[in-house]
């Protein structure tokens, strides 16, 4: 292949002038590898004033410096979808704050045809154009052959042919767009029949059979028969999850203990090296506590990512999205709803985002309305100790009730939206039209800049609003400060008269105990608790139980904490000293605090109920409306409520039988 852009060096004016570039392209043409190509970590997320579609702001510090706006990607630029009005009117300049000085086009050099017609879509509007011919690795190991001088020719603008993968061509590009020479040729043959002027453009400059549709890839023929099969590909995708997700449960285990011992340490630090009081107290149990709290989930939600950017990035997401479709239309949701509830299973904030490019708006507040009943990874603690204390001398049946967890949310996320789609959301779901992307190893590059972008959203959306929460919470939980009972003080003076080290650090840690969980019941979060538990006793919630549901709502992995501090436990404690401390645990009239059906009741519920002030801030600021996230709460709460009531009663008599 030969390149036919001019590869001079920028002049100075044009050097010291910090040009904008929008990038655009057909889905799957590897837009996003080289987005992260040019920019790297000098990106960011924006959101364009009148636009309901996110974009990603980048600079470009190659030869002189670019900013580059990484549009949605998009099969045309006049479609009626929110992704297509975004690109079309950032480059008709109708986005004061992201109108282009020039715009990169980014082609697929193996499917040439359709990508033509979109890059004639972007030549019509007359913004000066470079094209970034990508894949040309792949298309020459197709047996394709590009004139890449008569290409140009005929589009009227420069072409650069590159590899975003591997970097080639990636200075000649940046020479290109740098220039600030690069103009659209009037093109008159390009009319309403885009399609026959395709394929002209392709008769000229390309050659090899694959130009004209002569020869087909029987590899990727018969994997497609196998991963879009309504048996066999249900079965690939099956595995392909259960694969996934024990992975990031695997590999994610080393690095969140690390975070936890971490954190763990740095609280007591604080507590040893400052004065005992309510600075240290907040310092320790709110701020530290309330970070730790989010950060300890950020290695499963970075694991997910990464991994769900290699498999995207070998084309089998698309056909996995095929192979739901099938399955989700019957529900009312449409294919492109699999990958936000996908997302969901490690945090539901960026799986709501994700349905932003769901064209139909019916079909888009369906899934964001049943995104959280996704198993997300704030509810595993609370999964590992209910479910410790039902089968904790049964791993087998625990690992069984583990992954029905996630089933029994997937089957209220799919109960829901068939609810929704026949009462306030009605409307069949569409079929769904999807381009298969050619398969191909994935990026490590591309799956590291993805799963930074996510980690640093994720951290910023929900990392700010659970630290806030905790501290408000260590604040219920602390004031205001009762007195230590007579027991407990009781306790104390027996334990300086006995001689023995041993009994008297455990009559000290049983009088420390007490005296934490009576200042519990004194604080504003226990008579809080107290006031409610009649709404929780039908399933088997007692006080204590009750306040841990209820600061849970705010943010469900403070159930754990909460449960901790009123059974009396250290957080340094390791996990089988804490699941032993809460099974040990007893109510005021001495019965256990948690019985088979206590445990059980409560699982179910913190399967299905929405216990997340963060999801409901964002599901008010996608939707435009408090009535969403409102009737989401209502919805979910009282479904959790009455599926955890008849958990209870079931249990119960099954027990007594």
């Amino acid at each position: 292949m030969t390149i036919s852009a001019d590869q001079a060096t920028p002049d100075a004016d044009s050097a010291r002038r910090v040009r904008r570039v929008a990038l655009v392209g057909n889905p799957n043409t590897g837009k996003t590898t080289l987005f992260n190509r040019l920019c790297g970590v000098r990106a960011k997320t924006a959101n364009f004033p009148g636009s309901t579609v996110d974009a990603r702001v980048g600079s470009c510090v190659r030869g002189g410096r670019m900013e580059i706006v990484d549009l949605p990607g998009t099969y045309s630029l006049d479609l009626d979808l929110p992704e297509a009005r975004l690109c079309r009117d950032c480059i008709e300049g109708r986005l004061v704050a992201c109108e282009p000085d020039a715009v990169l086009v980014v082609l697929d050099a193996t499917n040439l045809r359709r990508n033509l017609q979109f890059a004639a879509s972007v030549l019509r509007r007359g913004r000066p154009t470079v094209v970034a011919l990508n894949m040309v690795d792949l298309a020459m190991r197709k047996g394709l052959s590009i004139d890449v001088d008569r290409l140009a020719a005929r589009l009227g603008c420069p072409v650069v042919a590159i590899s975003a993968r591997s970097g080639r061509g990636i200075d000649a590009l940046v020479a290109a767009v740098g220039q600030g020479k690069a103009s659209a040729a009037s093109l008159p043959e390009i009319g309403a029949a885009t399609g026959a002027w395709a394929d002209a453009v392709l008769e000229e400059s390309v050659g090899g059979a694959e130009a004209v549709g002569d020869a087909h890839d029987s590899l990727t023929d018969r994997l497609d028969q196998a991963f879009t099969h309504p048996i066999l590909g249900l079965v690939v995708f099956v595995a392909v999850m259960a694969g996934l997700f024990a992975t990031i449960f695997w590999l994610a285990d080393l690095p969140m203990s690390l975070i936890e011992a971490i954190f763990g340490r740095a609280g007591s630090l604080i507590s040893e090296h400052l004065p005992a009081g309510a600075l240290s107290e907040l310092l320790a149990d709110g701020i530290v506590a309330g970070i730790s709290g989010v950060v300890i989930f950020l290695p499963q939600i970075c694991l997910l990512f990464f991994l769900l950017s290699l498999l995207e990035d070998t084309g089998y997401l698309a056909r996995a999205s095929f192979v739901m479709d099938r399955i989700m239309a019957r529900f009312g949701l449409p294919g492109q709803s699999f990958v936000p509830l996908l997302s969901s299973h490690a945090c539901a904030l960026p799986g709501i985002m994700a349905t932003r490019l769901i064209p139909d708006r019916n079909e888009r507040l369906a899934t964001i309305l049943v995104a959280p009943f996704m198993s997300c990874s704030a509810r595993i603690p609370v999964y590992v100790l209910l479910i410790g204390l039902l089968f904790g001398e049964r791993p087998l049946v625990a690992g069984i009730a583990f992954a029905g967890c996630y089933l029994l949310g997937a089957i209220a996320a799919l109960l829901s939206a068939l609810v929704a789609r026949r009462t306030i959301l009605p409307g069949r779901s569409r079929p769904m039209v999807l381009e298969l992307p050619s398969y191909k190893w994935p990026s490590l590059r591309t799956a590291l800049w993805t799963t930074l972008d996510r980690a640093v959203l994720f951290l910023r959306n929900a990392g700010t609003v659970i630290l806030a929460i905790s501290i408000v919470m260590w604040w219920l939980s602390a004031y205001p400060r009762g007195d230590a009972p007579p027991a407990a003080e009781a306790l104390r003076a027996e334990a300086a008269l006995v001689a023995d080290e041993a009994a008297r650090a455990e009559l000290e840690t049983e009088a420390d105990a007490m005296e934490r969980r009576s200042r519990q019941a004194q604080s504003f979060a226990g008579r809080i608790g107290a006031a409610v538990q009649p709404l929780f006793a039908p399933l088997g919630a007692d006080r204590q139980i009750t306040v841990a549901i209820l600061t849970s709502f705010l943010a469900r992995e403070v159930f754990l904490g909460t449960m901790i501090v009123l059974v009396g436990m250290p957080e340094e404690e390791d996990h089988d000293r804490i699941l032993d401390g809460v099974r040990a645990a007893v109510r005021d009239d001495g019965r256990p605090l948690f019985d088979d059906a206590t445990a059980a009741a409560l699982l179910v519920f913190f399967v299905l109920a929405m216990q997340c002030l963060p999801t409901v801030a964002l599901v008010h600021r996608e939707t435009g409306s408090w009535r969403w996230p409102l009737l989401q709460f209502a919805w979910m709460s009282g479904f959790a409520w009455l599926a955890a009531v008849a958990t209870h009663a079931i249990v119960r008599a099954l027990s007594a039988g």
